[in-house]
């Protein structure tokens, strides 16, 4: 008889640990499960910031022209847009009683036009979004003694002819080359040169939208 409930004893208590080991193995499930369902939140909550900040970084990022950058563009002063180089070939005659002198030069110059960075007006360069609006002051000469006199020489000449006569046929070169240079074609041909070369300016700075203007 205590052999039968010897048995029965060992049986209950074989029951009871067996019951108790599935009841921990379940919550070592749950508690695994638990665990896997806060790191794939974390995880998530983790690209959701970094990908919130990589868009903040863009915008951050956006190009701005800073005052020094135009101050640096002002110091330029004068800038060449297209060199002409040119000659006149000038002559004039004095009647004589007995004979007539003639007195005939050569004058050689260069014309150079462009514009005067000091004379930019304000608001000259303005950034509107992701654009640049250049206005540049009017295309001019940039320097009025374009004759090289150390070049000019006499192609003919017969009797004396006085520092006045010379100066006369200086200025006759002068205006020639002016009216022979400073036409309308040469002009726009620098406007073109002056839009090209600052668009280039601005796009290597960053700028992807840039437009140049001329003033008139």
């Amino acid at each position: 008889m205590n052999e039968i409930k010897s048995n029965s004893n060992s049986n209950i208590k074989k029951k009871a640990a067996k019951n108790r080991v599935r009841q921990v193995s379940e919550w070592l499930l749950l508690t695994i499960l638990a665990v896997i369902v806060l790191v794939i939140i974390l995880a998530a909550v983790v690209v959701y910031k970094v990908t919130q900040t990589s868009v903040g970084v863009d915008v951050d990022n956006k190009i701005e022209l800073t005052p020094t950058q135009i101050t640096s563009m002002e110091a330029i002063g004068e800038w060449e847009f297209l060199s002409i180089s040119d000659e006149e070939m000038i002559d004039t005659v004095r009647k004589g009683f007995f004979s007539d002198d003639e007195l005939v030069r050569i004058y050689y110059g260069t014309l150079r036009l462009g514009v005067d960075m000091h004379k930019v007006k304000p608001g000259w360069i303005q950034q509107r979004k992701d654009s640049i609006i250049i206005t540049l002051p009017p295309i001019e000469l940039l320097d009025n003694d374009f004759i090289d006199e150390a070049r000019t020489q006499s192609f003919f000449q017969s009797g004396k002819w006085s520092e006045k006569d010379m100066a006369t046929l200086y200025k006759r070169a002068y205006y020639n080359m002016r009216k022979r240079c400073l036409t309308p074609e040469n002009i726009k041909s620098a406007e073109e040169n002056a839009s090209t070369q600052f668009y280039k300016l601005l796009k290597t700075m960053g700028f992807q939208n840039v437009v140049v203007r001329t003033g008139k």
